[in-house]
């Protein structure tokens, strides 16, 4: 009898985000040049101008357009208890998607992973995604995509402060981004909810081929990272300068480090207590970018999913509401084409 796919009502970001991800970011956001970036970034209306762009680029997915991804979506919002951004299909020959827009959030699939990749692989990029919604990722996602081509274009030079505070800037925002990528890895697991598939999607990842895919052993992958983590061959030096060479440039970690990051999760025990419902709670939403709403009796701002404020108890949505599906659990209303309670996960 296979097991019923759990959902995480109320889970907070810190119950998977990555102790090395976290700590990225604080460093982040120690840069003093920082928040001048920020401001220049919304005064630049780039949020507005990104969002015009891929709307004009890519298919959204909804009802009546792709709706087995739609519909994935929806099930893999109500699983990790996140705001339900827009779904974008785009065309490139690359194994990729990402996520972008901080007032209209939104993820685009690469048309080549919907060719290459089972929808339960689909199902884990999708969960990937939303983690870096759920984590609080996406302006710093948005930021550096559009500062590091800018500081390649005037010489490493950003806001005249100079090559060697551009070099730190891009270097502080590649670093992050390749220790976010690990919670994210962790978030995908969590709707995929089967190790082997999250195994096997960042294999495919690595190997851009489905060909001979019938061949392939995540057992095999798995010994590999381990191997290479054990001896790679380089000593401190070697490593240093692997690292000042290539390394620092990658957005994303290399994928035998993903995929060891991913088992040493798994193994630490911790997946299965999220599973098991033992992880923590974030009562207002306050991890996660996406809608949100006051409530009108004490003012606390909670994420769009929750209904009954945590602080008051009031109920901050109104009793009538256009939807198809109720949960007779917390009497929420639902959108008509989802399995799961998005406030408390009770099946539908």
């Amino acid at each position: 009898m296979p097991t019923p796919h759990r959902t995480f009502p109320l889970m907070s970001a810190n119950a998977f985000v990555s102790p090395t991800d976290k700590a990225a970011l604080d460093n982040l956001q120690k840069m003093p040049i920082l928040p001048l970036i920020v401001r220049k970034f919304h005064e630049s209306l780039w949020d507005n101008i990104d969002y015009a762009r891929n709307s004009a680029e890519s298919i959204r997915c909804s009802e009546k357009q792709f709706p087995t991804l739609y519909r994935m979506l929806k099930e893999a919002c109500a699983t990790l208890d996140v705001p339900e951004p827009e779904l974008y299909v785009r065309y490139s020959p690359t194994y990729n998607a990402y996520t972008s827009g901080v007032s209209r959030t939104y993820i685009v699939l690469q048309s080549s992973l919907l060719d290459a990749f089972t929808d339960e692989e689909l199902a884990y990029i999708i969960g990937h995604e939303l983690g870096h919604i759920k984590c609080g990722h996406v302006l710093y996602l948005m930021l550096a995509r559009l500062i590091m081509p800018l500081l390649e274009e005037i010489g490493q030079v950003t806001l005249g402060l100079g090559k060697l505070a551009g070099m730190g800037l891009m270097a502080g925002f590649l670093e992050w981004m390749r220790q976010a990528e690990f919670s994210c890895d962790r978030a995908g697991l969590l709707v995929c909810q089967d190790v082997q598939v999250g195994l096997n999607a960042t294999l495919k990842l690595g190997a851009g081929s489905t060909r001979f895919h019938t061949e392939t052993s995540t057992d095999a992958f798995l010994e590999q990272a381990q191997q290479h983590s054990d001896n790679n061959g380089l000593n401190g030096v070697s490593k240093a300068i692997l690292f000042m060479l290539y390394t620092w440039q990658l957005e994303h970690p290399q994928v035998v480090y993903r995929a060891k990051g991913l088992d040493d999760w798994v193994k630490s025990g911790k997946y299965d207590e999220i599973l098991n419902g033992q992880y923590e709670q974030d009562l207002t939403g306050g991890s996660q970018l996406g809608a949100q709403h006051q409530c009108p009796k004490c003012k606390t701002v909670l994420s769009a999913t929750i209904r009954y404020c945590p602080n008051c108890g009031d109920d901050t949505q109104s009793p009538v509401r256009a939807a198809h599906k109720h949960c007779e659990t917390c009497n929420l209303d639902l959108p008509p084409d989802v399995r799961f309670c998005t406030h408390c996960g009770n099946r539908v």
